[in-house]
């Protein structure tokens, strides 16, 4: 909340009109008539996450409302900046942006916690925004929305173009299977009548990573980054177990396609008796998303300016708060390179002229789009 007022108070510092919404959203209106473009990201990362992570594209938004704001060229021109709450999940995937979208349902905050067991609303009672209301996005104040980000993966640097333009958005699907079985005596229980809830675990995850290959597609990836296994002793066999998995592509086919063999692995293991396994989805499910070409083509021609030929389009692995406002807003996003690829660790990082030239495209884009007609 500290670093949330210092942040709406260099809003204000540079004309914006800033408010704390009810979920922890930062927002900067601009006072100048017409449509505006919206621009941010996010402000929090992953638990041993990076200094990059989000925080890049809040402060690009920063620095380009300031940088507009104090050329006589373009001082009129309507560019709100946020910094999103909660895109990594502490509570809500993607929770500002979902919450200033309408697309956050009571069903997904009835309930919702961290890991350390602190609900969600007792958090936003501690952070003193019980009280505050949440901003909802009108269509009529927006032309648009942009975003910008690190790459977190190796694409720009591997083909050594230091700016990319993303073409889409991968969808993000998730299981929770639970392993029931029956916890016992490591020594004294045989083998044939064992009911091992962690066998069943890798044997089901070691199924996936077989059989998923047969039905991706070129850039589809699953992971399994978070079990548990109880009561996870070295002389007792495990009665419960549970696992987590992710899968992403930017189609829904090979999603609905791993989905459907991740249900016949469920039923094959169940039929033969033992361990009971139950799915049920980790998560709502997040479909794939396109970008928008005109906003699109004004970060192509910044890129151009100012890199000429080191620029590529490319689709986000990766899920972000562009995401949720495609849904209501016509949305962009720009990429800067990530040295080795790195991101969600603390050896995250990127090179500073990299960093420099990001901000610079982001607002040669920003100000062509408002100039060149998305305002109408």
């Amino acid at each position: 909340m500290e670093a949330r007022r210092w942040l709406k108070s260099q809003y204000e510092g540079v004309g914006l009109e800033a408010s704390i919404d009810g979920v922890g959203n930062v927002l900067g209106r601009s006072k100048n008539p017409g449509k505006a473009l919206l621009v941010g990201s996010h402000s929090d990362t992953q638990p041993t996450g990076g200094w990059l992570d989000g925080a890049l594209g809040v402060i690009y938004a920063l620095e380009v409302a300031r940088a507009l704001a104090s050329d006589k060229a373009t001082a009129g021109l309507p560019v709100d900046v946020v910094s999103f709450q909660d895109e990594e999940s502490r509570f809500v995937g993607c929770l500002g942006s979902r919450s200033l979208t309408g697309a956050l349902t009571p069903d997904m905050e009835e309930g919702a916690m961290d890991k350390d067991g602190i609900s969600m609303a007792d958090a936003i009672k501690q952070a003193g925004l019980a009280g505050a209301a949440r901003v909802k996005l009108s269509r009529d104040r927006y032309a648009g929305f942009v975003e910008a980000h690190i790459e977190q993966g190796p694409t720009l640097e591997d083909t050594g173009n230091r700016i990319g333009v993303v073409t889409g958005i991968v969808g993000l699907r998730g299981i929770r299977f639970v392993f029931k079985g029956q916890q016992n005596h490591a020594g004294t229980t045989m083998m044939k009548t064992r009911r091992d809830a962690s066998t069943a675990l890798y044997e089901l995850a070691h199924r996936i990573n077989t059989e998923f290959p047969t039905a991706a597609a070129e850039r589809t990836v699953w992971t399994m980054g978070r079990l548990k296994v109880e009561p996870n002793a070295t002389s007792i066999v495990p009665g419960y177990a549970d696992l987590d998995l992710q899968f992403r592509d930017a189609s829904d086919a090979p999603l609905d396609a791993l989905e459907k063999i991740a249900g016949r692995i469920v039923t094959e293991m169940n039929a033969r008796g033992g361990v009971k396994i139950e799915a049920t989805p980790a998560r709502a499910p997040i479909p794939p998303t396109l970008m928008d070409e005109g906003l699109r083509k004004h970060l192509e021609a910044a890129a151009e300016k100012h890199v000429p030929g080191k620029w590529m389009r490319l689709p986000s692995g990766a899920f972000h708060d562009a995401g949720i406002i495609s849904s209501t807003l016509p949305s962009a996003m720009l990429f800067i390179p990530s040295i080795g690829g790195i991101s969600h660790d603390f050896a995250e990082n990127s090179r500073d002229d990299d960093i420099v030239l990001g901000c610079q495209v982001l607002a040669d884009a920003v100000a062509s789009a408002l100039t060149e007609g998305v305002r109408a």
